[in-house]
C-alpha cells in the first residue's frame, strides 16, 4: 500500500492549530504515516512561544512522525542546539535529528527513505550573511547535486522557498496573485530542482497555495509536481495542508513512472518565448518537445570574446557535460570552447548567459582564462581574489571561522563543519592545490597538521587530510577532519569500499612523517591530471590520479553504504564510520 502524507506550508509555531487541523483531516481521509513541513517552523514572535514550548517539553502530544527543513524564527537556536547536543543525534542523522517525541529536524542537505519514499531536503533559506541556524550553505546544495548524480529517483523534494520561474510557461488563469514575485523565490533552488528531478516538490515561504500543472524534465522519462503551500492560520485562508499518497517510485513500473497527465507542460526553467520556428501543430511530438529543452538561453550576447552577432543557439548538455545523446543530429551549437572553459572553473552561467545572477556568491570565475597559460595551478586572474570567499583580500571571506593566519597558510573552521572541529587548511594566496606551493611553505603547513593532531589527540580523536589537488580555477583547501581514535581502524577500509564503487583502486604508501609524505605528493602532480588524495591515521598516503575524461564527483564520497551490517555514512568527502553491527 502507498504511504500517506500529508504536506504543511510554514507553521509559524501555531502547533495547536495545525495538530487540530491534521486530526480532522485524518478523520475523514487518514489515518497518515507522517507530516512534512516547510516554511517557517518556528514562531516569528515571542507571544507564541508558550504555545510551542508546551509541545517541545511534552506538555503537548505531537500525534504522527513530523519533519520540518524551516529551522528559523524566535528560540530556533535554542531549541536546535540543544538538539544536536543530544548524544542520541551525534553523526549525519539525515533522516531527521529527534527534537522530542515524533518531531524529527531535517538538517542542512540530504536524502532518506520514508515508507519507501525517496525525500531529498534542502534546510534553511538563501542568505549572504553565515548563520548557525536557518541558512543553507554551499555545502548543502553540494551535497544535493551529488545526490542527484545518482539513478535512484527522488520522489519528494522539499526546500522552504519557491524556485524561481516556476510558474514559467504556466496557465496564466491557475497562476494565484504574488506567485510570480521574486520574494520568497531562490535561483538556487531552480537550478536544484534541475539536475534532481523530483516527482513532487515542495515549498512554501511565499504564503500562497499554487499547484502546477505537471511539467516535463530534461533527460528524464517522469514528471514532476511542483506544489506551493500556504501558512498556517493565514487570514485569506488559503491551503495550508495537503494530503499525497504517492507510490515509492522503486515499486513503480518503466511504464507507470513514465506516465503524464494531459495537462502537462514543458519544464518551466527552459521555458523561453518563440523558442522554435512555427511548426504544423499535425508534425509536433513528443520527441519536438523534448528537442526544444536541449538549450537554455540565446547566446547572441554572451562572452565578448566569441561574439558573432548572429543568434547562435548552444546546446546546453554539451556545455554541462561534454556529450550531448543527439551528437550530428542536434540542431543546437556544441562550443567546445565554452566546454574548456567550463573545464578551468569559469561560470556556467557566465559562459551561457553572459551574466551570472549569483554575482560575488558564486564560487567561479566570470572573466576568460588565458588560453595561453599552460599552467593553470599558477593562474590567478584578477577576479579570483574578488569572488572567492578563501582569499583573504576577498570581501567575502567569512573572518568569524579564521582561526589562525601565517605567512603562506591560514586555518580556519569549516562554513559547513561535517563534525565538530571540522577545519582548512587554507593558502594564503589564490592557488589551485597545495601541491603547487613552495617548498618552503611546506614547513608552515606540516606545523599547522602537527598542530591540530596534538589538539585532536588531547580529545582521543585522530585527524584525516584530504584534498582534491585539481587543476581548475578554485582556491586550495587541505581539509582536516577529526574521528574518534576508536574509528581510526575504519579509514582505509571505507576509503578503499568508495574507490571500488566507482572502479578505480588508491594507490596506498606509508611514510614515517607527514612531510615526507608530502615530499612524495609533491612528485605527483602535474602533467595535466589533477591528483585526489587521503594522509590517513598510522602515516598511509591514499591517492588516486584523476585522467583528464574521468567522471570523478567534484565531491567525493558523500553516499551512504550498508557493509556487512554497519552503517557508514560517506559525504562531502569525508569518510565516518558511524555505528558497528
Amino acid at each position: 500500500m502507498a504511504p500517506r502524507i500529508l504536506l504543511c506550508g510554514d507553521v509559524l509555531g501555531r502547533l495547536s492549530q495545525l495538530f487540530k487541523r491534521v486530526s480532522s483531516v485524518s478523520k475523514s481521509a487518514g489515518p497518515f504515516d507522517a507530516l512534512l513541513c516547510v516554511g517557517q517552523f518556528f514562531p516569528d514572535s515571542p507571544e507564541q512561544l508558550d504555545e510551542f514550548t508546551a509541545y517541545i517539553e511534552g506538555g503537548s502530544q505531537i500525534p504522527l512522525p513530523t519533519y520540518f527543513i524551516g529551522d528559523y524564527g524566535v528560540a530556533a537556536p535554542k531549541f536546535l542546539l540543544q538538539a544536536s547536543k543530544d548524544s542520541a543525534n551525534r553523526g549525519f542523522m539525515m533522516d531527521g535529528f529527534k527534537v522530542c517525541h515524533n518531531l524529527y529536524w531535517l538538517k542542512g542537505s540530504g536524502k532518506f527513505p520514508l515508507f519507501g519514499l525517496s525525500v531529498a531536503y534542502l534546510s534553511g533559506r538563501k542568505s549572504a550573511s553565515v548563520q548557525q541556524f536557518g541558512t543553507y550553505t554551499e555545502d548543502d546544495v553540494d551535497a544535493l547535486r551529488a545526490i542527484a548524480e545518482e539513478p535512484e529517483i527522488i520522489d519528494l523534494f522539499l526546500t522552504n522557498e519557491w524556485p524561481s520561474g516556476v510558474t514559467n510557461g504556466a496557465a496564466v488563469s491557475d497562476i494565484p496573485t504574488g506567485a510570480s514575485d521574486l520574494v520568497g523565490s531562490d535561483s538556487t533552488i531552480s537550478e536544484l530542482v534541475q539536475e534532481i528531478k523530483p516527482r513532487y516538490h515542495i515549498a512554501g515561504t511565499k504564503g500562497i497555495y499554487y499547484a502546477r500543472e505537471p511539467y516535463t524534465n530534461v533527460d528524464a522519462v517522469h514528471i514532476t509536481r511542483f506544489i506551493g503551500l500556504a501558512s498556517v492560520g493565514n487570514r485569506n485562508k488559503q491551503k495550508f495542508i495537503h494530503a499525497i499518497s504517492p507510490t515509492p517510485s522503486s515499486a513503480m513500473s518503466s511504464t507507470e513512472i513514465a506516465m503524464k497527465t494531459t495537462n502537462t507542460t514543458l519544464s518551466p526553467y527552459t521555458f523561453v518565448e518563440k523558442r522554435t520556428p512555427p511548426m504544423d501543430s499535425t508534425k509536433r511530438s513528443s520527441d519536438s518537445i523534448s528537442e526544444s529543452q536541449y538549450w537554455r538561453y540565446d547566446v547572441s550576447q554572451k562572452r565578448q570574446k566569441h561574439e558573432t552577432g548572429q543568434a547562435d543557439k548552444m546546446c546546453f548538455k554539451f556545455v554541462s557535460s561534454g556529450s550531448c545523446s543527439r551528437g550530428e543530429k542536434c540542431h543546437f551549437h556544441h562550443d567546445t570552447d565554452a566546454r574548456e572553459q567550463c573545464k578551468r572553473g569559469v561560470c556556467l552561467d557566465f559562459l551561457i548567459k553572459g551574466k551570472c545572477e549569483r554575482g560575488p556568491d558564486c564560487n567561479y570565475k566570470h572573466n576568460l582564462l588565458d588560453e595561453g597559460d599552460k599552467d593553470p595551478s599558477r593562474r590567478s586572474g584578477s577576479g579570483s581574489s574578488k569572488e572567492c570567499w578563501f582569499c583573504l583580500s576577498s570581501p567575502n571571506v567569512k573572518t568569524h571561522l579564521i582561526v589562525s593566519i601565517g605567512e603562506d597558510y591560514y586555518l580556519a573552521l569549516a562554513k559547513g563543519p561535517l563534525v565538530e572541529d571540522h577545519a582548512l587548511i587554507i593558502p594564503v594566496e589564490h592557488r589551485f592545490n597545495t601541491l603547487s606551493m613552495s617548498s618552503e611553505s611546506e614547513t608552515e603547513l606540516s606545523r599547522f597538521q602537527n598542530s591540530l593532531k596534538s589538539y585532536c589527540r588531547g580529545q582521543e580523536k585522530e585527524v584525516i587530510f584530504f584534498e582534491w589537488a585539481s587543476l581548475r580555477d578554485t582556491h586550495a583547501n587541505l581539509q582536516a577532519i577529526p574521528i574518534p581514535s576508536s574509528k581510526a581502524v575504519m579509514v582505509e577500509k571505507v576509503f578503499n569500499l568508495a574507490a571500488e564503487k566507482l572502479g578505480f583502486e588508491f594507490v596506498a604508501k606509508t611514510f614515517d612523517s607527514i612531510s615526507d609524505g608530502r615530499k612524495f605528493l609533491k612528485t605527483q602532480i602535474g602533467g595535466g591530471l589533477s591528483l585526489f588524495y587521503a594522509q590517513v591515521p598510522g602515516g598511509k598516503i591514499l591517492l588516486h590520479h584523476v585522467e583528464k575524461n574521468e567522471k570523478f564527483p567534484v565531491q567525493f564520497g558523500r553516499e551512504k553504504e550498508v557493509i556487512n551490517g554497519s552503517m557508514l555514512w560517506l559525504r562531502l568527502q569525508l569518510f565516518v564510520f558511524i555505528s558497528e553491527s
